[in-house]
């Protein structure tokens, strides 16, 4: 797997974390999101790999993205950041009525960006 898991002690309590056990996975994931927000734009969630779309999303979730997009050039950065808000201003309940549409990944989509 790409995590352990370990407790740690913070001073008033133990807290279970998980490190990461492998750095190269974690680099080749934030290539893949920096790619595809710059390198491999289609502008059309809907012609975009599903799992790519999954992952951006729930990066920016988990409140990651900032993280990922910190090495890029400035224009880079600013780039890649407007079309996550462009992604993230799409609404759900639309998305998933559009022809040949996944309604689950739009369900999740919903539920995650509440």
């Amino acid at each position: 797997g790409v995590l352990t898991t370990e407790k740690q002690n913070f001073l008033l309590f133990d807290m279970t974390t998980h490190p990461l056990t492998n750095n190269n996975i974690k680099q080749r994931l934030i290539k893949k999101v920096q790619e595809a927000v710059l390198d491999r734009w289609v502008n059309d969630p809907h012609r975009m790999d599903k799992r790519l779309l999954a992952l951006i999303y729930l990066a920016h979730a988990s409140d990651v993205l900032e993280n990922a997009f910190a090495p890029l050039l400035d224009e880079q950065y600013d780039l890649a950041t407007k079309r996550v808000r462009q992604l993230l201003d799409l609404d759900p309940e639309v998305e998933c009525t559009k022809a040949n549409t996944n309604e689950v990944l739009w369900a999740v989509v919903a539920a995650f960006t509440k």
